[in-house]
């Protein structure tokens, strides 16, 4: 029994070894499956230069179909839970924008064609104010809100 577990170990010890050898070497980079960062929309200062950089277009339709959940206050802004869903077909981006942040897209998600145009997360907020779902159909935009009465800003407040 005991043989069993070293060579377990032994074998586990080896594994391990080798790909830190390889990621140091440079032969596994793990830059290569983290996902793409859009630093212009991310790190843009207003809501209309954050949805151009990201879907193209800021002219986006109000539309009942795109439901956002959120609580109606949150007690604290740094996390607050935010559900967005649509009936809308063929959605290939879901965006969440808290419009009162200095930086106010918080959320981008691509979707596959099979995707259920479904998201789930939590946000930081600064303080008081509409938390906007937009989703892209095309080259459409459609777009819901709701406001969020924040107690404790999460973002420096």
């Amino acid at each position: 029994m005991i043989d069993a577990k070293r060579r377990i170990l032994l074998k586990g010890s080896l594994a391990a070894g080798s790909v830190g050898v390889a990621v140091a070497a440079g032969l596994l980079t793990p830059r290569l499956v983290l996902a793409e960062w859009n630093a212009a929309a991310f790190e843009s200062k207003d809501v209309s230069a954050a949805l151009k950089g990201l879907l193209g277009s800021d002219a986006m339709e109000t539309n009942d179909a795109v439901v956002v959940k959120a609580p109606d206050i949150a007690e604290n802004g740094a996390v607050v839970p935010v559900t967005v869903e649509t009936t809308l077909s063929d959605i290939s981006y879901i965006a969440i924008i808290a419009s009162g942040n200095a930086t106010p897209l918080v959320a981008s998600f691509a979707l596959g064609a099979a995707a259920m145009p479904f998201v789930s997360t939590r946000i930081k907020m600064g303080k008081t104010a509409d938390v906007v779902a937009v989703v892209k159909q095309g080259d459409k935009l459609f777009s819901n809100a709701k406001n969020v009465k924040v107690t404790i800003g999460g973002c420096g407040g």
